[in-house]
């Protein structure tokens, strides 16, 4: 098994490695959707709770409207989530060597490698479950009681990142039954004040979602409800998992959760909370698609157990020993595949997720705007708005048909409106037949190429009404 200094200079090493992608890498739809969010601060918004935006807006304060600048918070905070995984590896294992290789394993991910370099909400949620996790350690090893209040912060602050957050509070609540040392805790105020602490600091989004007719909980909780049974969906789940974990982790991670469910030591805790979130995952993938990234917030609690599983001797010692190096190669050639494209695929996934599709299409729309044949764009997908506005800043962009994810933004000027007009939407996304009630059509449409995608750009006519979308 490696040393502690060592395990400790490769996570610096990965670190580096992953703020010098955020710094090369364009912006995905989903970050530049939430940079977007990062210009007009709220408390909640029509997809997420708000956390990611403020995180968003303190990078871009520092380092400006730059890729890095909205990732920038998620490099810094890979530091003290890496530290909370080390130190609560430390508190359950007992034994600093796997306590560095657990934080180590984390960062060898590509869960953890994605998730703390995008800008999505995942990143803190991440970092925020990694806190509960080590809360919860604290608790267990000190026996001191005002650690629950580091849990309530942990837990509200995590709610403020991404509802999953739930999961851990649920988590923390079947610890406490069925861990027979634990169920003191029950008849102290502790934990109460810790769930108590943890609604307070969650109770500004609260407010907000009252104000906006709970529209994040009914967007969120509204895809809880299943579909007919499949098994269709627990494979892709599976092999998902196998992939962003890399298979040789993976494979340490469900040794280590097995041996941990059977024993009845500190590690039951990291067992009981990640069966609690696996538990509702299995159940909702017999009806309907899992998204590979739900589970990051158990990364924390599998990669400490995916490190109590490495073992130095017996048949299967070359599992321990091949999972890290087989993970980095696996990272690696994730990172050249979105950085240079290596493999020349036809319809490159990491491109189009990139937006490396969309850049020449959008170069294309800023030079019709700046030689004033077009006074303003609209759109009617999220993706396009969002690429458009954080790509070419000139451009005005006009939201028609979601303009509920954009509450706060300015409804579209009437002069705005008056002017000349186009309609941009990639081809399978086109709804431009929808703008018919209230838009005209002067002329055809114009296709523009973009690397295995195409867009249509479409001549608009005066609106019949003033009244007619949002400029986020």
């Amino acid at each position: 098994m490696i040393s502690v200094r060592v395990s400790l200079a490769l996570i610096a090493v990965l670190i580096v490695l992953r703020a010098v992608m955020a710094a090369q890498l364009p912006l995905s739809a989903d970050e530049a959707y939430y940079w977007l969010w990062s210009k007009r601060l709220a408390f909640g918004y029509y997809d997420h709770p708000p956390l990611i935006a403020w995180a968003i807006r303190a990078g871009t304060s520092l380092l400006g409207d730059t890729p890095l600048g909205v990732r920038f918070a998620g490099i810094v905070l890979s530091l003290p989530a890496s530290w909370l995984v080390w130190q609560s590896a430390a508190l359950i294992l007992k034994d600093e060597k796997r306590a560095a290789l657990a934080a180590l394993l984390f960062n060898l991910t590509l869960m953890v490698s994605v998730e703390m370099l995008a800008a999505t909400p995942d990143m803190p949620s991440v970092v925020f479950a990694a806190a509960f996790v080590f809360g919860l350690a604290k608790v267990q090893q000190s026996g001191d009681g005002k650690w629950w209040l580091a849990v309530g912060v942990a837990g509200g602050l995590g709610l403020l990142s991404k509802y999953s957050a739930l999961f851990l509070g649920l988590g923390a609540l079947v610890w406490l039954l069925v861990d027979v040392r634990q169920r003191k805790w029950l008849a102290t105020p502790w934990p109460y004040l810790g769930a108590a602490l943890a609604l307070a600091i969650a109770t500004p989004h609260l407010i907000w979602q009252a104000q906006h007719q709970w529209m994040t909980f009914a967007f969120q909780f509204g895809r809880v409800g299943g579909g007919a049974f499949t098994l269709r969906f627990i494979g892709e789940f599976l092999a998902a998992q196998i992939g962003l974990a890399s298979p040789l982790i993976f494979l340490l991670m469900v040794i280590g959760l097995w041996r941990a469910s059977r024993r009845s030591d500190d590690r039951l805790v990291l067992a009981v909370l990640c069966w609690t979130a696996i538990g509702y995952f299995l159940q909702h993938a017999l009806h309907d698609r899992i998204q590979g990234n739900w589970p990051c917030f158990i990364f924390p609690a599998l990669a400490i157990l995916a490190a109590d599983a490495f073992r130095t001797e017996g048949k299967a010692r070359w599992i321990s020993y091949a999972a890290a190096p087989l993970a980095a190669v696996l990272l690696l050639l994730v990172y050249a595949q979105a950085q240079f494209g290596i493999l020349r695929l036809q319809k490159d996934p990491l491109a189009q997720l990139l937006g490396r599709n969309f850049a020449p299409v959008g170069e294309v729309v800023g030079a019709i705007s700046k030689a004033r044949l077009a006074d303003a764009i609209l759109t009617t997908d999220y993706q396009t708005t969002a690429w458009l506005r954080f790509n070419q800043p000139d451009v005005k962009v006009i939201q028609v048909t979601e303009t509920q994810r954009y509450p706060d933004a300015p409804a579209a000027d009437a002069k705005l409106l008056g002017g000349r007009l186009f309609y941009l939407a990639e081809l399978r996304r086109d709804r431009h037949r929808e703008l018919r009630k209230d838009f005209g059509y002067s002329g055809f449409p114009t296709q523009l190429q973009g690397p295995g995608t195409l867009y249509v750009l479409y001549p608009v006519a005066k609106p019949r009404s003033s009244q007619i979308g949002r400029m986020p």
